[in-house]
């Protein structure tokens, strides 16, 4: 239960629900367990009268209108009171559902990037949907029903003594065999009910990982080998959801015996005391009543104490996530109108879970309307910079300075509202290419020109225009309708439509053609020179009008300048040009 107590806040915040529902299941109750009176009374009063009076069919008609409309009324009144108690705890379970998944999700966004690589996207999905909902089911159904036995076993005990404690003592005498094994079998499911989680979860992100790459999956024929994993993955399932489900079957069986055994001790003790004039007629039948009045609160125990240990498994997996600390924390309040100055200082980086440094001692500074390259090899940094940059990692040694200050003490939200990044990775939303195009941007923030301009200027508004919807095309899951050129330079758009202070392309050229790649540049180049862009390429075609440009060869800064001084120095750079422009011949 430790890991439940996460769950404490939210029934605070909806005490008021949860004090409502008690008050309900009070009401509902006194209104149910006084029921058995009235039949008791009713016996009473046809035996006494059977005996003065042989002809009785009026005090029969009597009796039976009088108990019809009592047993009715009660009825209706515990009716109407259960109904509250759902409408006000069944109720509060889905509001905290609400704020449960809003949390998970909004923890999810401020995580950082390696969070991302180390869980699988199926795993993080369960978690939100399924082991929530088991939760929910604690909150709810679990919560209602545990203060439902509670109340209504206190009033019948209460009702029971009143009437014999001696026959009550007999009558009672199999709950504690019943409290144990409720509590030896609540273990067993505890463990069980974690595995069938994690079986789950390995189910829905091997389904999610096939179904991203069903063309690669298809084109290397191996459907047959994936569902033969999928099929041992579903029988591990299965298996582990029967073993549960065993455990499971082993609570109802055990409950109903012992519940009749109190009904027998209960007729037999119930009958001698009756023949010594200790009980009457009337009360035996109200000791039966109140027995299985018993029999499905104490059958539920069984349910309850397995929905609380499936949501006890579900609350520590989610657990696992919310307490993870955050590798990038917005903690600056300063806020700045214009990015005028990029400057590195013996900036450092190494990935987390990493022994060996990404980048080491890296020096430069970039001024307002000029720009930079960043050329090197596969694996010597690039990405990493841009990264760092954008802050979705923390750099470990130096500093990097925004006109002068510090990014941690900038306001992390308003720092990227000034930036237009565009990953080396395209993500494109199932959505229109406006959307797309538009993303980050709030609708009053754009019209449809603010869209053309932006594709015209990445070079895709003529194939755009060529869809018979034009900009509000869909494009499918991750753009799967469109070729890997279309693609980035949608994404190229999406950066320039912010407008942003600061520009940075991580290699989001390299399924455009030569052609279309310089035009890009040149319409890049074209725009007001008062912002800072950052070229990050394996192509030296791609940075050679830049202002400045660093080489980086495993993570060190091992040439810098311009292009005409770079071949000039006839080094690292100038080799790999001349291998290009071969290449490009």
């Amino acid at each position: 239960m430790k890991s439940l107590f996460y769950l404490n806040k939210y029934l605070l915040k909806y005490k008021w629900h949860l004090l409502l529902g008690l008050l309900f299941i009070i009401a509902s109750n006194y209104f149910g367990v006084y029921m058995p009176k009235i039949i008791d009374d009713a016996i009473d009063k046809l035996i006494s009268h059977s005996k003065k009076s042989q002809n009785n069919n009026n005090v029969l008609w009597e009796l039976g209108i009088k108990l019809v409309l009592m047993y009715m009324t009660f009825s209706l009144c515990k009716g109407v009171f259960l109904f509250f108690t759902r409408q006000t705890i069944i109720v509060m379970s889905r509001n905290i559902e609400y704020d449960l998944k809003n949390e998970i999700f909004s923890k999810y966004q401020k995580l950082s990037i390696s969070f991302y690589k180390n869980n699988k996207t199926g795993d993080l999905m369960n978690r939100i949907s399924e082991d929530v909902t088991k939760v929910r089911m604690y909150l709810g159904p679990a919560i209602m029903y545990s203060l439902n036995v509670s109340v209504l076993f206190i009033m019948v005990i209460s009702f029971m003594i009143y009437k014999n404690a001696e026959l009550t003592l007999y009558v009672l005498f199999p709950l504690p065999i019943l409290s144990f094994i409720i509590y030896r079998v609540s273990s067993v499911i505890n463990k069980k009910s974690e595995i069938t989680q994690q079986k789950q979860s390995k189910i829905t992100s091997f389904v999610q990982e096939a179904f991203s790459g069903i063309r690669v999956l298809k084109a290397y024929n191996k459907r047959m080998h994936f569902s033969s994993i999928y099929e041992k993955e579903t029988k591990d399932y299965k298996q582990a959801s029967l073993n549960l489900a065993l455990v499971n079957s082993l609570f109802l069986p055990s409950i109903i015996f012992l519940i009749g055994l109190s009904t027998v001790i209960t007729i037999y003790l119930g009958g001698i005391k009756t023949i010594n004039k200790e009980l009457d007629y009337g009360d035996i039948v109200q000791f039966i009543f109140y027995i299985n009045m018993l029999t499905w609160p104490f059958a539920s125990v069984g349910w309850v104490s397995s929905l609380i240990q499936r949501a006890a498994a579900s609350q520590k997996r989610i657990n696992e996530f919310i307490d993870i600390d955050e590798k990038v924390i917005d903690n600056g309040n300063r806020t700045i109108n214009e990015i005028l100055k990029l400057e590195f200082k013996n900036v450092g980086f190494k990935y987390p879970n990493s022994e060996e440094y990404a980048l080491k001692n890296i020096n430069f500074n970039v001024k307002s309307g000029e720009s930079l390259g960043v050329f090197g090899k596969t694996g010597s940094g690039k990405s990493s910079l841009a990264q760092i940059l954008c802050r979705l990692y923390e750099i470990n040694n130096g500093e990097i300075l925004i006109n002068g200050i510090s990014i941690n003490e900038i306001d992390l939200k308003k720092y990227r509202e000034k930036i237009g990044y565009v990953p080396q990775d395209v993500f494109l939303f199932s959505d229109s290419i406006q959307s797309n195009i538009a993303f980050g941007l709030k609708e009053k923030e754009y019209n449809s020109e603010d869209i053309k301009i932006a594709a015209e200027k990445a070079g895709l508004k003529s194939e755009i225009e060529k869809f018979k919807q034009n900009y509000q095309t869909k494009i499918g899951e991750r753009g799967v309708t469109l070729s890997g050129g279309q693609k980035q330079r949608i994404s190229i758009a999406r950066a320039i439509i912010r407008n942003p202070q600061l520009l940075i392309f991580d290699d989001c050229l390299s399924a455009v053609d030569s052609e279309t790649s310089k035009k890009i540049q040149k319409s890049l180049n074209e725009k007001d020179n008062n912002k800072i862009s950052i070229h990050i390429s394996h192509k030296i075609s791609n940075i050679s009008e830049c202002n400045h440009i660093i080489v980086l060869e495993d993570g060190v800064i091992c040439e810098e300048g311009n292009h005409k001084k770079l071949i000039k120095n006839k080094g690292f750079y100038y080799e790999i040009f001349k291998k290009q422009q071969l290449e490009d011949n």
